[in-house]
């Protein structure tokens, strides 16, 4: 199997599953327990903490433990909402390209009498910072704009969002679902308020995340119940998906320049092949500012899903887009914000590498797109139609 599917989720390192076994078995005790067994567990917990604060500048009791990149992210927008309208500022702008959890939680906020404002993009997937500025108003309690884009892997300017949202006296949150773990990230440096990211994509286990929230910002919690996470996020721990999204944490750390500089190496040349071998391929968003491993195009006169699946018969794992939004008949919105020419973004294919992909991978996978795409349009009534009008135009 070829995957290329690492934005979708990604394989538990052995590292990491070997740091998490103890934790179902052995030290299986409930951290908020008083005895020795409770306390080890909750000190591994804790160790947990101070790695992923660590990684981002932060101080471990700013760190928050939750279910996944879901519930940090609806965390962030309820309860700042719900404080913020204690005050009567009722209005919570994000951008057209952000994550399901973000946009179907401004769809409930806009049903409780919530103003939801989408800022546009670029066409290279990017947020223009004046568009802010023009769409941000004295009531706006909360900027919420993601770290880089989960389908064309555009890295947007957080740090110049998070100041424009601060001039105006509006908290900024940014979902790092995507980029935590392959880009450096500094709260301290980019002051955001909240920031957002799951374990299962940066090779820890599925069903934990967690949530930055800067000291000193009073937010009530989502779930309510015990006084886990210093009486913020109630529920038994997950110490096992805890100490392994540390241990991960900790391996993406050492290594994230190795993998960034491997992962850009074959990005780029997976792009230039595609670009040099497939006529009628457009990348998707920014050339350069994009995370490490992503690789996001459009193809002309095919669909994306007969391309997944004739991928897929021959061993390789790709995606047409966000993982959340699979099965959907419709155009990515992503793409739509980016006005992608109709004509190409129902051809979608976004390939996401790993810091294991190899040469051989991404030749294998050129190899099998050209055969592909080449047999799909050659029962393409509309590329027929395009050869013919353009036999009749050479002669």
């Amino acid at each position: 199997m070829i995957y290329l599917d690492n934005a979708a989720t990604t394989a538990v390192w052995p590292e990491v599953f070997e740091k998490m076994k103890p934790f179902f078995m052995e030290d299986f005790a409930n951290p908020a327990s008083i005895y020795a067994p409770a306390r080890k567990a909750r000190a591994a917990m804790e160790e947990s903490r101070a790695i992923i604060a660590g990684s981002l500048s932060a101080a471990p009791e700013e760190i928050y433990f939750t279910s996944g990149g879901s519930e940090s992210d609806n965390w962030v927008l309820k309860a700042v909402s719900s404080r913020a309208a204690e005050e009567g500022r009722k209005h919570i702008i994000v951008s057209s390209i952000e994550h399901p959890a973000i946009l179907s939680a401004c769809r409930y906020l806009a049903q409780h009498g919530f103003t939801v404002s989408y800022l546009p993009v670029r066409q290279d997937g990017v947020v223009d910072p004046e568009a802010l500025k023009a769409c941000i108003r004295p009531d706006t309690c909360l900027v919420s704009v993601m770290t880089a884009n989960n389908e064309s892997g555009a890295i947007q300017p957080v740090k110049e969002l998070s100041r424009i949202a601060h001039e105006s006296g509006a908290l900024f949150h940014t979902d790092a679902v995507q980029a935590y773990g392959h880009i450096p990230i500094d709260v301290k440096d980019w002051d955001v308020d909240f920031l957002s990211a799951s374990g299962h994509k940066f090779h820890g286990p599925k069903g934990v995340g967690f949530l930055y929230i800067r000291r000193g910002l009073t937010v009530g919690p989502l779930i309510h119940g015990g006084s886990q996470e210093r009486n913020r996020r109630a529920g038994t721990s997950n110490v096992p998906g805890i100490v392994g999204m540390g241990e991960a944490a900790r391996i993406a750390m050492r290594d994230m320049a190795d993998n960034i500089a491997e992962e850009t190496k074959l990005r780029d040349e997976l792009i230039r092949r595609v670009e040099e071998e497939i006529p009628f391929a457009r990348l998707t968003g920014t050339r350069k500012n994009r995370l490490p491993g992503n690789v996001h195009f459009c193809f002309r006169f095919v669909e994306s899903e007969t391309i997944l699946i004739l991928l897929d018969q021959k061993g390789i794992c790709a995606s047409g887009g966000s993982a959340c939004a699979t099965g959907a008949q419709e155009v990515s919105h992503v793409l739509t914000a980016m006005h992608v020419d109709p004509e190409y973004s129902h051809g979608a294919l976004r390939m996401t590498l790993s810091a294991r992909t190899t040469e051989e991978e991404i030749d294998t996978t050129v190899e099998a797109l050209k055969e592909i795409i080449a047999k799909l349009r050659s029962m393409s009534p509309a590329y027929r139609t395009w050869q013919e009008q353009q036999q009749k135009t050479d002669s």
